[in-house]
């Protein structure tokens, strides 16, 4: 290896390394759910997939049916 291609991956490990640094300071940050929060808003989650998914399956259904009657 040549001296300039050194310098340049000196730098950008010392960049990768800064990355780093910096996404465990703000994974330090991160205020993480508890037990009971997690819980609650996996189940909320689900409620509100079930729905929506209900919901676009009869859009669906319906608007099947009404082409259907025009063909």
């Amino acid at each position: 290896m040549d001296e300039k291609h050194k310098i340049l991956v000196g730098e950008r490990m010392g960049k990768v390394k800064q990355f780093l640094v910096g996404v465990k300071n703000e994974m330090q940050k991160v205020r993480w759910p508890n037990k009971k929060e997690l819980f609650t808003y996996s189940g909320a989650t689900i409620v509100f997939i079930t729905f929506f998914g209900l919901f676009f399956a009869a859009t669906d259904f319906v608007l099947a049916f009404v082409k259907s009657l025009g063909a």
